[in-house]
């Protein structure tokens, strides 16, 4: 298993950042490889919840399945992810300054399955480089986090 992992500061109260970072809806907005997200439910996440993203890069398209394994919102979760990529995804939240600002932390441990297709997204992994590709994701979160912090 390869593991990555990163840290940003946000100027957004951990509230704000959560409600950015713990919904599956954002992750096209967060990453062009991420089509559409299928079966999130209008209430929202919650322990044992699944719901499917469908991908596409170089000319592959493929579908990925996640579950929610531990949720405690507005400070932690976990995501269990199978597909191209099998995988596990943690999300920390800390607040700082007074609860003003967040750290927002993601720790991906992941391995891509075989096949074709896994050989492709590894190989691709391995082009974009998955820490970068981690950086940016949690780079946009940031944007959109601030975003909807002003707006309050």
């Amino acid at each position: 298993m390869s593991v990555v992992q990163v840290s940003v500061e946000i100027d957004a109260p951990p509230r704000t950042v959560w409600n950015v970072v713990a919904n599956p809806n954002n992750l096209p907005r967060w990453d062009r490889r991420i089509a559409s997200v299928r079966g999130v439910p209008p209430s929202g996440l919650h322990v044992g919840i699944e719901y499917t993203t469908d991908l596409r890069f170089m000319g592959i398209h493929a579908r990925g399945r996640a579950r929610v394994v531990e949720l405690r919102p507005p400070q932690y979760s976990k995501v269990q992810v199978r597909g191209l990529v099998d995988g596990t995804v943690e999300t920390w939240l800390e607040p700082l300054d007074g609860g003003d600002r967040t750290r927002l932390r993601h720790r991906v441990e992941y391995q891509f399955i075989g096949g074709p297709l896994g050989r492709a997204a590894a190989r691709a992994g391995n082009l974009l480089g998955a820490p970068a590709l981690l950086k940016r994701g949690a780079q946009a979160q940031k944007r959109q986090a601030e975003v909807e912090a002003s707006r309050a």
